[in-house]
C-alpha cells in the first residue's frame, strides 16, 4: 500500500480479528456452543456456512482456520473453477508434507455446478482439504448430497438491530474505524433497522453518511442508504418462502398480511406475471366453488398485469389478493381432483361402459355402442338410474365442505347422489 492508495472499506477495516469480536451467532459461538466446542478440540471437519449476506461467513471461516493453525486458501465460486481446485490440492499436498493442514474456503459454493462440486469430493473425503463452503442459498437444494454428507451445515442468522447498532458504535470508537466521527442516536437506530441484519451494508452506509453530515443525522443515513429494497433472491429460497407466505395468508383470509407479502415480492423485483399465475392458482385451489367469481377475477388480474406491466398492473394483483383473502374458502375441488388422479393412477384402466360410448358409425352401433343410453332431457329418471363409472368401480371423490356458494350447493349435491343411487357420507 502506498501513500496514494485509498484506505480499505470500513467493513474490511473492522473485520473481527478474534472470535470474541464476532457480532451475533451466539447459538454457535457462545460458551459451550457447538462451534466453540469444535474449535477447542482442534479437530475441525468440513462445514457449509449457510446464512444471509453480511453476517460474517468469510470472517468466521478465516478465524476458524486461525484457531486450528491451518493454511487458508480462499476461492470464490463466481470466478474459480476445477483448475483452481486442482492448484489448491497441489498446495495442500506440499503443506501436508510439512505437517500442516489446509482449509479451502469456497465462497458462494452454490454457484459451482455438479461436476465442479464433485471434483472436491475425493480431496475432502481423504482429508487433504478441509472444506468450508459459504452460501446464501439452502444447501439442501444447491449443494450435492454427496458433498453435504461430508460437510456439517451451520446456519448463520441475520444480525439483530441491537447487534448492528453495537457494531456501528464500535465503528465510531475503534481506531480502525471512524474515531473522529459522531452520530446522532436516532441516526444509528435508523441504520440498524434499515440494514436488515447485514453488517457489511450497515458499515458501508455509515461510511458514506460520515461524508454527508457531522454529526451523522437520520437524513444523512437515508441519503446514504438510498432506496430500501427488501432482500430477495429471485431464484432462491427467500423467493419461494415469500410466495408461500402470500399463499398461506390468502388462505387464512388475512388481508393485511396478504398485501404485505405481495408488496415484499413486487418491491423485491419478482416477476409480476409469475406472481399473477400463483394468484390464479390460489383462486382455483383455496376458493374454488365457494366463490366461482374468484377465478375470473384472478385471471383478469393476470391479463391486466400483462397488458399494463409494472407498476400500473400491480394494482390489479393487489385487488385480486384482497378479493381472494376476503372470499369464502373451499378446497373441495382441489381435494377431489387429487383423489381422482390417484384413483386413475392406482387403478385398472377399465373399459368405458357401452351405453356411454360414442357411436358415430353403424358398425359401432351394431356393437352396442351408445345402446340404451338415457338422454337426461328425454328421460331424467332413466338418466339417473344408469351407471356412469366402469363396472365394479365406486368412488367418493367430491365432498362440498366449503363456504359461500358451495355451502349453498351442498344440499343439491346430496339430492343428486341420492338420485344416482349413492349414499352420501354420513347418511
Amino acid at each position: 500500500m502506498t501513500l496514494f492508495d485509498p484506505p480499505a472499506p470500513l467493513a474490511e477495516r473492522l473485520r473481527p480479528r478474534t472470535l470474541a469480536e464476532v457480532v451475533g451467532q451466539r447459538h454457535l459461538l457462545g460458551p459451550g456452543k457447538p462451534l466453540t466446542r469444535t474449535l477447542a478440540s482442534k479437530r475441525l471437519g468440513s462445514f457449509i456456512l449457510w446464512g444471509p449476506p453480511g453476517v460474517g461467513k468469510t470472517t468466521l471461516a478465516r478465524l476458524m482456520a486461525a484457531e486450528v493453525d491451518a493454511h487458508f486458501i480462499a476461492l470464490s465460486a463466481v470466478s474459480a473453477g476445477v483448475k483452481d481446485v486442482r492448484e489448491a490440492t497441489v498446495e495442500a499436498e506440499r503443506l501436508r508434507g510439512r505437517g500442516q493442514k489446509t482449509i479451502l474456503f469456497l465462497d458462494e459454493i452454490h454457484r459451482f455446478n455438479k461436476a465442479q462440486q464433485d471434483a472436491l469430493l475425493p480431496h475432502v473425503e481423504s482429508g487433504l482439504l478441509t472444506l468450508i463452503g459459504a452460501t446464501t442459498e439452502n444447501p439442501s437444494f444447491e449443494v450435492n448430497p454427496a458433498l453435504r454428507s461430508r460437510a456439517r451445515t451451520l446456519v448463520l442468522e441475520a444480525l439483530t438491530p441491537e447487534d448492528v447498532r453495537g457494531l456501528l458504535e464500535r465503528a465510531l470508537s475503534d481506531s480502525r474505524g471512524l474515531p473522529n466521527v459522531t452520530a446522532e442516536p436516532e441516526a444509528l437506530d435508523l441504520l440498524a433497522r434499515l440494514a436488515d441484519g447485514d453488517a457489511r451494508r450497515a458499515l458501508s452506509t455509515l461510511e458514506v453518511a460520515s461524508t454527508l453530515a457531522e454529526p451523522i443525522t437520520p437524513e444523512a443515513v437515508t441519503e446514504a442508504f438510498g432506496r430500501h429494497l427488501p432482500q430477495m433472491d429471485k431464484g432462491g429460497e427467500d423467493f419461494y418462502n415469500l410466495i408461500s407466505a402470500l399463499h398461506k395468508s390468502v388462505r387464512a383470509s388475512h388481508v393485511d398480511a396478504s398485501l404485505y407479502w405481495l408488496a415484499r415480492m413486487i418491491e423485491g423485483g419478482a416477476d409480476s406475471l409469475y406472481v399473477a399465475r400463483r394468484i390464479v392458482r390460489m383462486a382455483a385451489e383455496d376458493i374454488g366453488l365457494a366463490d366461482p367469481q374468484a377465478l375470473r377475477l384472478a385471471v383478469a388480474a393476470r391479463d391486466t398485469a400483462e397488458f399494463l406491466g409494472s407498476p400500473e398492473g400491480d394494482l390489479a394483483l393487489a385487488q385480486a389478493v384482497v378479493y381472494l383473502a376476503l372470499a369464502p374458502k373451499s378446497n373441495s375441488v382441489y381435494t377431489a381432483w387429487k383423489a381422482a388422479l390417484s384413483a386413475v393412477r392406482e387403478g385398472e384402466s377399465l373399459a368405458v361402459p357401452l351405453h356411454l360410448r360414442n357411436a358415430p358409425t353403424a358398425l359401432m352401433r351394431s356393437q352396442g355402442y351408445g345402446q340404451s343410453y338415457a338422454y337426461y332431457f328425454d328421460d331424467p329418471s332413466g338418466s339417473f338410474a344408469q351407471d356412469y363409472l366402469p363396472h365394479g368401480v365406486a368412488l367418493d371423490l367430491y365432498s362440498p365442505n366449503g363456504e359461500g356458494w358451495e355451502d349453498r350447493m351442498a344440499e343439491r349435491w346430496r339430492k343428486l347422489r341420492e338420485a344416482h343411487g349413492e349414499a352420501p357420507e354420513g347418511t
